[in-house]
């Protein structure tokens, strides 16, 4: 409670008593007030709110609190443009877009900057090497990497006469593995890769 303001208002009521000995309104409203100051003040919590201490203090929401929940034009445009990408990459190259999401999904997760240990890069997880021979000169450039990737996905379905089970199992480990053992080759990582590209396109 502020002293202060308790203090006015006892002077303003003695005064008020002065004036007005035999109003009751004056010490009504003397009491509301009193009762009003006397409240412990409600506190709100930050995280819950959104808001920083200031803000709420101050009564007005954050700019965290106004966007968040608000999907940006850049967010938006991206998505939608990957979307166009995907879809121009398979009626380009004749691939169903659903196997090219699956690749996407299995490969990056659909991060765009993604590398891994092995130096895989982008979407569809160009290595440099395949990503040079395919004309692709950015792997991070969205794309370049999906019609990269959908080009080599072409390439390897029409080595294996279409058989997806092979193009697949040719895109993780490389043509040579699967010539050399005759079907999928028998490394643990690429038939999980395989069925798990399958599972989402075939879901």
């Amino acid at each position: 409670m502020d002293i202060r303001l308790f203090q006015s208002m006892l002077q303003a009521q003695t005064t008020d008593n002065l004036r007005l000995p035999s109003s009751s309104n004056s010490s009504a409203l003397f009491n509301d007030l009193l009762m009003t100051q006397m409240q412990p003040p409600t506190l709100l919590n930050p995280i819950e709110t959104g808001l920083s201490i200031r803000e709420i203090l101050e009564g007005r929401p954050s700019l965290l609190a106004q966007t968040s929940a608000v999907t940006t034009p850049v967010q938006a445009n991206v998505a939608q443009d990957l979307d166009a990408i995907i879809k121009e990459a398979a009626a380009t190259y004749q691939i169903d877009e659903r196997l090219i999401r699956s690749v996407i999904k299995t490969e990056s997760n659909f991060n765009q900057h993604a590398v891994s240990r092995a130096g895989a890069e982008g979407y569809m997880q160009l290595m440099p090497q395949t990503a040079k021979g395919l004309g692709v000169t950015d792997s991070f450039n969205a794309k370049q990497n999906i019609f990269g990737g959908t080009k080599y996905l072409r390439q390897m379905l029409n080595r294996y006469n279409n058989n997806t089970t092979l193009a697949l199992a040719a895109y993780n480990a490389g043509p040579g593995n699967v010539d050399k053992y005759n079907g999928i080759p028998p490394f643990t990582e690429t038939q999980n890769y395989v069925k798990k590209v399958l599972t989402q396109y075939q879901a």
